[in-house]
């Protein structure tokens, strides 16, 4: 399993949200590029970077400072947040991004998951954002009344090969990831999952790493210091 630490920017500053809240928005590093460089060199493997302000309003807003990250890191970034269009997806992939995310259009115009995935394979993924098991969509915004595992299973008939998971509910809030519904989603789809939301501390590693999962997305915990990312590497490369 790879620990993917995560950067969020809202306004141009990186900061955590608290349950998808934009009004719980908290700066928790100085500056993304330095954040970035950091990550790097504790030994992360991935980036996750999203745009929160993009989310929101379903546009580039701070596409230049994940394309400038891009340049100045070694190891690869995945971006999400607004991504509606192939332009957006074309946009991002020639300015050197890896993987690119799509969240709430893959409810909203499945057409274009298949038409980014046969275009650039594994290089899209998809955001899959639920709460109590129901997707949200627009920066967790509205509520779509969709099934979590539907949609995942809709989302590999696509061609899909990457879906990342957040259970709303523990987003940020240290409390541990929701475990039974990662569980559900691994039993349902033959996906790469990536699991985000919740995570504390190193057991929070070392149980979705018995799960056998793709991925971890590590923010708030690494920020507070109630997780080494250096130890989550560690652990998360050891078979349990």
């Amino acid at each position: 399993m790879i620990i993917l630490p995560a950067i969020d920017i809202l306004g141009g500053k990186c900061v955590r949200l608290t349950k998808g809240e934009y009004g719980t928005a908290e700066k928790v590093a100085a500056d993304p590029i330095e954040t970035a460089l950091g990550f790097e060199a504790a030994g992360a493997e991935f980036i996750h970077m999203v745009d929160l302000d993009g989310a929101r309003e379903g546009s580039r807003v701070n596409s230049d400072i994940y394309t400038e990250v891009a340049r100045k890191v070694h190891i690869p970034i995945e971006v999400g947040g607004g991504i509606r269009d192939m332009d957006t997806i074309d946009y991002y992939i020639s300015k050197g991004i890896e993987r690119v995310i799509i969240g709430s259009a893959a409810l909203k115009n499945p057409p274009l998951v298949r038409e980014a995935v046969a275009k650039y394979g594994d290089r899209i993924a998809v955001g899959i954002d639920a709460l109590d098991g129901q997707v949200k969509t627009s920066g967790w915004l509205e509520n779509s009344g969709a099934d979590y595992i539907e949609l995942a299973k809709e989302m590999e008939k696509s061609g899909a090969k990457y879906v990342i998971f957040t259970d709303i509910s523990k987003d940020g809030t240290l409390t541990g990831p929701n475990l039974e519904q990662l569980k559900k989603l691994s039993e349902a789809v033959s996906m790469n999952i990536i699991a985000s939301g919740g995570i504390r501390d190193i057991q929070n590693i070392r149980d979705l790493n018995a799960m056998n999962l793709y991925g971890a997305i590590c923010g708030k915990s690494i920020y507070s210091g109630t997780l080494s990312l250096e130890e989550a590497i560690a652990v998360s490369q050891k078979s349990i």
